[in-house]
């Protein structure tokens, strides 16, 4: 809590109880939106998984300053990564593994994890390798084209090879499984019963908060302050000795690691996907919670992904019934005010608050020196 609330630093205990309500608030909250149907205990667990998304790309665009309109793709190649190693399609499509494999591919999780994370790494430095000299317009639009690539890419390798089934995308992926038991089922406790979208909800929460731990010491370390001495002068950072080009590709890796992760749960929540959850709007939304929160600010990033991804649930159970109340008929579908709101939203706090709804406190301003009458 204490790099949440600085000014928490000279008096401990009030961190500490601080601390211990949240995750007091965070452990109950299934069990108070749960009262309202499991559809609001589901987005919460989405919210998990976009407060990741959107730590990691605050680290190549809040911390390295690099705009980055491609980071979805990532998140597609986690995605994939567990839909291929966990489901019966490869098996199904090619006699040879079919052979070596006659019971199909079922990897655990676990295994699968460090693999999703690794591959989307790799891609994150494919992608910054070439563009490191790029800035700016450029530089975005260099990563929203390899976005797209990743995404037609899925689309079509179902021929002449069936690697990804197209549009049509990959089922039956295995749920994660914790100790033999699959999250897939619910748990009872003897003195409570867990519904299996709570377990996802405790598993997402856990890793959500692993990614804020390392996010935090990743910000406070040497690592941290060369991206942010590049995000404020390239060329003055480089003249310091920093190494732009290393430190530019640990970014985009860094960042694209979380995105692997994230996929990797996506697909075993979801147990399905298909190319159409990885376009560019996705990215956009993910790049709007960065921007609505606060660049480059830890907290300010995590309220903006929660905000934004809890947004539609909201949307959906009010705009709909509030337009059939009013005008007997709905004038505009609960997807495109969505959309509109998003906009309004963003242009607004472009006005009134540029620097998001939780900015990063300003470091190391003096102060203006009175003038003399």
């Amino acid at each position: 809590m204490t790099s949440f609330f600085p000014q928490w630093r000279d008096n401990p205990t009030a961190a500490l109880i601080a601390t211990f309500a949240l995750a007091a608030l965070l452990i109950a909250a299934p069990f108070v939106v749960g009262q309202l149907g499991n559809a609001w205990v589901r987005a919460l667990a989405f919210a998990a998984l976009y407060v990741m998304l959107a730590l990691g790309l605050n680290i190549v665009v809040g911390f390295a300053g690099l705009l980055d309109l491609g980071y979805i793709a990532f998140y597609a190649v986690g995605a994939y990564m567990y839909a291929l190693l966990a489901s019966p399609h490869l098996t199904d499509n090619f006699a040879a593994l079919a052979a070596m494999f006659p019971n199909g591919f079922h990897n655990p999780i676990w295994l699968v994890i460090p693999l999703g994370a690794a591959l989307a790494a790799l891609f994150g430095v494919i992608l910054g390798a070439p563009v490191l000299k790029l800035r700016g317009d450029y530089l975005a639009i260099v990563t929203l084209g390899f976005g797209e690539i990743i995404r037609i890419f899925l689309n079509n390798l179902n021929a002449p090879l069936n690697l990804t089934n197209g549009p049509q995308g990959i089922t039956l992926i295995d749920p994660v499984a914790i100790a033999g038991h699959s999250l897939a089922r619910p748990l009872d406790l003897g003195f409570v019963k867990l519904p299996s979208v709570y377990l996802y909800y405790y598993l997402f929460l856990f890793l959500a908060v692993l990614t804020v731990i390392v996010c935090i010491n990743l910000q406070n370390s040497r690592l941290g302050r060369a991206w942010m001495a590049i995000r404020e002068d390239d060329v003055a950072a480089k003249a310091m000795g920093i190494n732009t080009r290393n430190v530019k590709l640990l970014a985009f890796a860094l960042g694209a690691t979380f995105g692997g992760v994230a996929g990797t749960m996506f697909s075993a929540f979801q147990g399905f996907v298909s190319p159409e959850s990885f376009s560019l709007m996705e990215s956009i939304i993910v790049l709007a919670m960065v921007v609505l929160g606060g660049l480059g600010h830890i907290p300010g990033v995590i309220v903006g992904a929660i905000l934004l991804a809890m947004f539609p649930e909201v949307l959906r159970h009010t705009a709909v019934p509030l337009q059939e109340q009013l005008f007997g008929k709905v004038l505009i579908d609960a997807e495109v005010l969505r959309m509109l709101l998003y906009g309004l939203a963003m242009v607004v706090i472009m006005l009134y608050r540029p620097k998001g709804l939780w900015p990063a406190p300003e470091r190391g301003r003096l102060a203006e020196p009175k003038v003399q009458g």
